[in-house]
């Protein structure tokens, strides 16, 4: 069987994060940060033998002190039942096979042990890419790659279990963040290394209007109050377990001893109204 052209050119992503000053624009891996370490701690489990899987270590690495940091690589250098705790850190967006990359996570992970994931994915980014694909449908009559495809977070939760793991969960916070221009979005892009790497992209420069006229448009359609202009960052979450026999089970359909109409308190076949 045929594999699937891939979707990241890897040279590309590599240099860009070389170039990268992320020290500049770091505020989406200090949001994921925080809610790694938040959930963590709500979890009544002391973890020995971390992993964090990142294209960015050194913000990552003292997530989790001793914690092996591992490239996000296609095939992940992971040993199978080595860790009780995997984080994939804000790389799964660039992956060609993310489904790949979760089951490589749960083979490394010990029974019992968990994954957490996060990276962009959702509406990120949306408004960006109306603006461009309008501007340059405007000037050139077609559209080419220029911002990775973000999934659905009720795709990507199906991932979870087609990688084999319990109790999975997905989740979504929606962060909105304010440019004085797309320009200057775009600029921050570069700063955090995830300016285009897709290996579909033309590769040859843009128009010399392309982004100035996508400039206009942006500051036209996504524009704020205070004359801003507003960017949309989606981090999803994806958690799950490493199967283990004395875990908790899900019931089976029809097992259920209580009626969902008794504990409402309502008659049955109706529910209560909604509000808006």
């Amino acid at each position: 069987m045929s594999r699937p052209p891939p979707l990241t050119d890897r040279s590309a992503l590599a240099l860009h994060r070389t170039r990268a000053d992320i020290a500049g624009a770091r505020f989406l891996h200090d949001e994921a940060i925080a809610e790694v370490q938040e959930r963590l701690t709500e979890i009544n489990r002391t973890f020995t033998d971390p992993a964090i899987v990142t294209g960015h270590p050194d913000i990552w690495r003292n997530v989790c002190p001793g914690a092996r940091i591992v490239p996000d690589h296609e095939t992940l250098e992971l040993d199978p039942g080595a860790h009780d705790l995997v984080i994939h850190a804000m790389a799964m967006h660039w992956a060609d096979d993310p489904i790949g990359q979760l089951v490589q996570a749960r083979r490394a992970l010990r029974p019992d042990g968990l994954f957490l994931g996060v990276f962009p994915a959702g509406q990120t980014l949306h408004e960006l890419r109306a603006a461009l694909a309008q501007a340059e449908s405007q000037l050139t009559g077609g559209l080419s790659p220029r911002i990775a495809p973000t999934g659905e977070i009720r795709d990507l939760g199906g991932l979870l279990q087609r990688a084999g793991f319990a109790l999975p969960v997905a989740d979504t916070i929606a962060l909105r963040a304010t440019y004085d221009s797309a320009l200057a979005l775009m600029h921050d892009l570069r700063t955090m290394g995830e300016t285009n790497a897709l290996a579909a992209r033309r590769r040859v420069f843009a128009p010399r209007q392309l982004f100035a006229l996508a400039n206009a448009i942006y500051a036209d359609s996504f524009a704020t109050e205070d004359g801003r202009i507003a960017a949309t960052f989606d981090l999803v979450f994806l958690t799950g377990w490493a199967p283990a026999d004395n875990q908790q089970k899900p019931l089976r359909p029809g097992s259920a001893k209580a009626r969902l109409a008794d504990a409402l308190g309502v008659p049955e076949g109706r529910m209560p109204p909604k509000h808006d």
